[in-house]
């Protein structure tokens, strides 16, 4: 009895016969759509005929009651007998439990490029590269459509520089050329290929970014922030403590201690966190402003786990520079990117003459040695007047209040 459709309506009865030679020469196509005679003979097996006239064998079984379609060839290359034959193998193999149809996919696959991309992010990456999750975007985004079917060792020097010359933005071009190098180069570890084509290809040209804020648009980006509740509060909160964008996003109540962000250098995996970009543990003040963000996000709450601010897709928020560029776009001002807010923060704490050097120490910033390890604490307090300094003139700035000396005095001197 035919199944009924979603709509209600009964399926019309399956177009079922025992199919011939002759049978074959002479169907014809249907204008509107391809249609399906099924073998009455052995159970599967159909010839599907496409509107163009094009007929090809398919068998179709069932795997964890969906059904899954076969592809055996084409009509004209595959006589009716041999087209019934491999059709009972495969239908004893879906009998025995097996997935004909995924084995076939993976043996294709073997080899080939999207193998070992695969191979390299969960054997390697996963395990060792803090940033594999944007590597593998990168690799997804702009390699696998092109080279995903290539056998890894069949992808050329000139498959390189025509990716290269694909990608506008140079910076993203330099990246995802690392990203395939990294694959080719571990590849070449495991003996599985013995060049890596991406040696020796030029980069391109990427100048400096020194992008920062004016004291004209910290106001008007601050607001536009607003829009995005959980995002725009992220970017706030950057904007007042200028840490890395990738720190702030995986930030956790964890990490808040007495009035301070205590973030470790080494990776968490429990917790979702990557570690610092340098591997120092890094312990920054938490200005009032900053802490009213962390309040909202606490919602009335005293939370003292999870992510301060959460992803709707993630564990974490992510896409803070498609926030940034949507702001961008609706003030019509210069391209701002997250990391242009922690250069803001920067800049400010030079410009209220605190020196470079308090700079590096807040941003974390280091040369490493034991001397990074006894400085832990040795500048708190300083560090305290410097973050409500700085967060302090970036809300007189957002809210229009009367300039104030930038001259800061600090422990009796005056900077």
């Amino acid at each position: 009895m035919p199944r009924q459709r979603k709509d209600g309506t009964k399926a019309a009865a399956p177009n079922r016969r025992k199919l011939s030679e002759i049978f074959l020469q002479r169907a014809k196509p249907k204008k509107d759509r391809a249609y399906a005679v099924w073998d009455s003979y052995q159970r599967g097996l159909c010839v599907l005929i496409q509107p163009s006239g094009h007929k090809a064998w398919k068998v179709v079984y069932g795997h964890h009651g969906r059904p899954r379609w076969y592809h055996i060839g084409d009509v004209a290359a595959i006589g009716l007998s041999d087209a019934r034959k491999i059709a009972g193998k495969i239908m004893v193999q879906a009998a025995d439990g097996k997935d004909p149809l995924a084995e076939r996919r993976a043996e294709r696959s073997r080899g080939t490029f999207q193998e070992l991309a695969t191979r390299y992010l969960e054997e390697y990456a996963k395990k060792n590269n803090k940033s594999w999750a944007q590597s593998d975007a990168l690799v997804r985004r702009h390699l696998l459509k092109k080279w995903g079917h290539l056998m890894a060792a069949d992808v050329r020097r000139e498959d390189v520089d025509a990716m290269m010359n694909r990608i506008e933005s140079p910076s993203v071009a330099n990246l995802t050329l690392a990203s395939a190098s990294a694959i080719f180069s571990w590849g070449m570890t495991k003996s599985i290929i013995a060049v890596n084509p991406c040696s020796l290809i030029e980069r391109k040209k990427v100048s400096a970014r020194e992008r920062v804020l004016s004291e004209s648009e910290i106001p008007r980006v601050w607001k536009a922030l607003g829009a995005d509740e959980i995002r725009g509060a992220a970017l706030r909160f950057l904007l007042l403590v200028g840490q890395r964008p990738g720190e702030v996003s995986a930030m956790r109540w964890e990490f808040l201690k007495d009035g301070w962000l205590e973030m470790p250098g080494s990776p968490v995996p429990e917790m979702n966190w990557k570690g610092t970009k340098n591997n120092f543990s890094h312990r920054v003040w938490i200005p009032a402003p900053a802490k009213k963000i962390l309040d909202q996000m606490a919602g009335g709450k005293k939370p003292t786990t999870g992510h301060v601010f959460p992803g709707a897709r993630g564990p974490f928020v992510d896409n803070l520079d498609k926030v940034m560029r949507a702001v961008s776009d609706e003030l019509g001002i210069e391209r701002v990117v997250p990391h242009d807010m922690r250069r803001t923060h920067g800049t400010t704490i030079t410009r209220l003459r605190f020196g470079r050097d308090a700079m590096n120490r807040i941003q974390n910033h280091r040369e490493g040695g034991i001397a990074s390890i006894y400085d832990q604490h040795g500048y708190s307090d300083e560090n305290k007047q410097i973050m409500e300094s700085v967060a302090a003139e970036i809300v007189r700035l957002v809210e229009g209040g009367p300039a104030e000396s930038n001259v800061v005095a600090i422990g009796g001197r005056t900077r």
